[in-house]
């Protein structure tokens, strides 16, 4: 039987992936907080186990099994995040925190009634999509840190890697920057860091490292 030790790891290996960063062992046990002997090991009994492969450069990949397992542990956490902040009022930092607890605990029949009672939602309060509906990450998207100056943006999705970040969640809530959020890009300054939008009658500074993992739509301009 896996433990949640190993779900934790799939899911980290996961996120990375789904966020094309390559899983590879120094930025697993980075996500972790682990050490590289305690990567080393815990890598051993994935991949004995079967539920993960090591590739020629290094790259962790999960095996079919490894990504079923993963993705079920992703499931129960945002479907978990839906229902603390849909239902519970809970704000999205909060909810995180609480659904990275729940996802071990919640079995699959309680998941079916879960996603039932919020009428089968297809992506978490921050955007990301639930695996198993027919939500995508959107093709055409591109993080914050590559806009310029000018642009007409939609906010698509934080993604989980900084909602691991209350501080920066607080700050994207209290500042309107959510999904469907629509902003104006008025400065990119490379050389302060920072990124400067117009929402509404607000202006809003964010860092550059932190808009690298908000993903946004660019409206297109008429030629």
């Amino acid at each position: 039987m896996i433990t949640p030790t190993i779900e934790e790891y799939l899911e980290a290996i996961y996120i990375l992936t789904s966020e094309d960063a390559p899983a590879i062992s120094a930025r697993v046990a980075e996500r972790m907080g682990v050490s590289a002997p305690t990567m080393t090991d815990t890598l051993k009994r994935m991949v004995s186990s079967g539920y993960v492969i090591v590739s020629k450069n290094k790259e962790i990949c999960l095996t079919e099994k490894g990504r079923e397992q993963a993705e079920a542990l992703v499931r129960r956490h945002r479907l978990s995040e839906r229902w603390l902040t849909d239902v519970l009022g809970l704000d999205w930092s909060k909810a995180h925190q609480e659904a990275c607890k729940l996802e071990h605990a919640i079995s699959p029949e309680v998941e079916e009634q879960l996603s039932r009672v919020l009428d089968y939602p297809s992506t978490c309060p921050h955007g990301n999509p639930i695996p198993g509906t027919t939500a995508k990450v959107a093709t055409d998207s591109v993080s914050f840190d590559h806009v310029v100056d000018g642009d007409e943006i939609t906010v698509l999705r934080i993604t989980q890697i900084a909602e691991e970040d209350p501080r920066l969640l607080d700050y994207l809530l209290r500042n309107g920057i959510v999904p469907g959020a629509n902003l104006t890009v008025t400065e990119v300054a490379p050389w302060a860091g920072m990124i400067t939008v117009r929402n509404g009658d607000q202006s809003v500074s964010i860092g550059l490292p932190a808009a690298a993992h908000i993903w946004v739509q660019v409206k297109r301009r008429e030629s």
